[in-house]
């Protein structure tokens, strides 16, 4: 099997700041999971005065998938935000 050489530069790096950005989030469908990816997001981002949010859910309503626009203003915004969603529990997967 071949193996894909590893990047030394995040895919973070590539993005202009600063810059709206659209941030993907998916969990189970719960009345607390929006607000806990908000305050996750505003912690690290308090800048963001606008999010835009849509939600979608799941066929079976058993999970819900947001996206939040905002503006990011650095890279290390970003890698936070991600690091925080990662260690959340009820988030399943963000992009």
């Amino acid at each position: 099997m071949t193996e894909l050489p590893e990047s030394t530069e995040s895919a973070l790096a590539l993005i202009e700041y600063p810059s709206r950005f659209p941030l993907k989030v998916l969990g189970k469908q719960s009345e607390e999971f929006e607000a806990i990816v908000l305050a996750l997001v505003r912690a690290r981002c308090p800048q963001a005065e606008h999010i835009e949010i849509s939600r979608r859910s799941s066929k079976g309503g058993k999970y819900l998938a947001l996206t939040l626009t905002f503006t990011v203003h650095t890279q290390r915004q970003l890698e936070d935000i991600y690091a925080d969603l990662y260690a959340c529990e009820q988030v399943m997967m963000s992009l």
